[in-house]
């Protein structure tokens, strides 16, 4: 017997909360409103984990399973503009690549707006009270972080490519077309292990990514691919540093950036 039912603003199922306790399985279909992609998962499962998804796309015949969901993800991405980088993150057991976008701006009004949309509110304003201690002012600005595609992302191994994208457009400048970021950042601007790394790693490579700036306690565990350059990352204050003397290079397309305003792309010494 199949019951279906919808959840209400707190978070229960409709009708007597102890529906849940009679039946096998609790699956629900979430997304974005104005996405076309949905993501089906399990909040409670008898028969199996509950920590797997699985990605559709509406389509004019229904619900269509999305094979590539990294791929899909990433579909639209403007390649030579500066505040978009991409992270590899977790949903369930499956590692996907997602873009981050940042805007910082300036200040309008009195105080400065924090806008997070598909991220932590809490973790954007712990990673700009740490890029102020690195010595990247933003407390006059206004600042907006969103992840593209309608995907949430909750884990902190996000937080390393948000570092990048606010860094990306606070400089005005692209990052490096085929770089992923992924790890944890504490509140003293160390980079901490994250898990599943071969994995994330594993899904850049297979996405033609060649750039992977990752913990440094993760890259100690890693072998060596000569597809994929790692880039170790100890403190906040090393991206800093290494994306300011990054050589100019994987632009993307001139006449997107020509039209963007975004100047010179890539982060130059």
């Amino acid at each position: 017997m199949l019951l279906v039912g919808h959840v209400t603003k707190d978070g229960s199922l409709a009708g007597p909360k102890s529906l849940e306790h009679l039946v096998d399985a609790v699956i629900a279909i979430d997304g974005d409103r104005g996405s076309a992609r949905r993501i089906l998962r399990a909040t409670k499962n008898r028969f199996g984990p509950v920590d797997e998804i699985a990605i559709y796309e509406m389509t004019a015949g229904g619900l269509a399973e999305v094979p590539n969901a990294s791929a899909a993800f990433l579909s639209e991405r403007r390649s030579g503009l500066p505040g978009s980088a991409v992270t590899a993150t977790r949903e369930g057991t499956r590692s996907l690549l997602s873009e981050v976008q940042a805007l910082v701006g300036p200040s309008i009004a009195g105080s400065p707006r924090r806008v997070a949309i598909g991220v932590d509110a809490g973790r954007l304003s712990l990673l700009l009270a740490v890029l102020e201690r690195a010595g990247v002012s933003l407390s006059s600005r206004e600042v907006f972080v969103s992840c593209a595609g309608g995907l949430e992302i909750s884990e902190p191994a996000a937080d390393l490519a948000i570092v990048a994208a606010l860094l990306s457009s606070a400089r005005g400048r692209a990052l490096p077309e085929s770089a992923v970021f992924f790890g944890e950042i504490g509140l003293l601007g160390e980079v901490r292990r994250v898990p599943a790394a071969d994995s994330r790693l594993r899904e850049a490579a297979a996405l033609g990514f060649g750039r992977v700036y990752l913990p440094s306690e993760n890259a100690r565990d890693i072998a060596v691919s000569a597809s994929v350059s790692i880039r170790p990352v100890e403190r906040v204050t090393d991206l800093v540093a290494e994306l300011e003397r990054a050589p100019s290079v994987e632009t993307g397309s001139a006449l997107t950036a020509s039209r963007s305003g975004a100047g010179p792309t890539g982060f130059a010494g």
